[in-house]
């Protein structure tokens, strides 16, 4: 599938009615979200034929792009069961399987190295400090062969540092700096759009 293709096909999808700013929830755009994945598997194969798990996956774009570019299976977990209604019927809509699971990232109690890619858009920290390195902590014990995920470009010193020191990663690589595009959800926003750089990381754990 070509990237124009898997954008285009993300776009079509529903997005939150009514985002819990306390979950911060925001949509991965199309954009940012096609390239995340069309990376992940065109540069280095950790898509297609894999079993791919998308944490915190809101309304499934992430995993659903993973289904479209023939993952062998996918899975997305996330909190709130709405968002899980909305995942499953953007899957239908795209005729695409996906498994839907709801926990709190914390709770899922996998075991091992069971999936083989991990990718995700997690909270940034805002509303509740330390959100964003629990998912990347809890994903680095389950992927065996990579990790990608989306984070604020003024964190990335302290990404990197908590990843290779303290969280089990082999590697950590900043693919890109992207520009994220917040649309004005929730009141506390000023402005109708917020433009912020996060980069697209991709980790490697180590095996077990």
């Amino acid at each position: 599938m070509k990237l124009k293709q898997l954008e285009a096909l993300l776009g079509n999808l529903q997005q939150f009615s009514n985002p819990k700013v306390e979950l911060e929830q925001y949509p991965t755009g199309p954009h940012i979200a096609s390239r995340m994945l069309f990376t992940a598997e065109n540069s280095f194969g950790d898509v297609s034929g894999k079993v791919v798990a998308d944490f915190g996956c809101g309304c499934g774009t992430l995993g659903l792009a993973s289904a479209l570019l023939d993952a062998q299976h996918v899975i997305g977990v996330d909190v709130d069961p709405e968002s899980l209604e909305i995942a499953s019927e953007n899957a239908e809509d795209l005729e695409v399987d996906i498994d839907l699971l709801q926990c709190d990232i914390k709770n899922l109690g996998w075991t091992g190295q069971i999936v083989d890619t991990v990718v995700m858009n997690p909270p940034f920290g805002t509303r509740r400090k330390g959100a964003d390195m629990d998912f990347l902590f809890v994903a680095l014990q389950v992927a065996s062969q990579a990790v990608y995920s989306l984070h604020k470009t003024t964190t990335r010193e302290h990404i990197k540092r908590s990843a290779l020191r303290d969280f089990g990663a082999c590697s950590a690589e900043v693919i890109c700096e992207l520009r994220y595009d917040l649309p004005q959800l929730y009141k506390f926003h000023k402005k109708k759009e917020v433009d912020i750089a996060v980069d697209l990381w991709r980790f490697v754990p180590r095996t077990n």
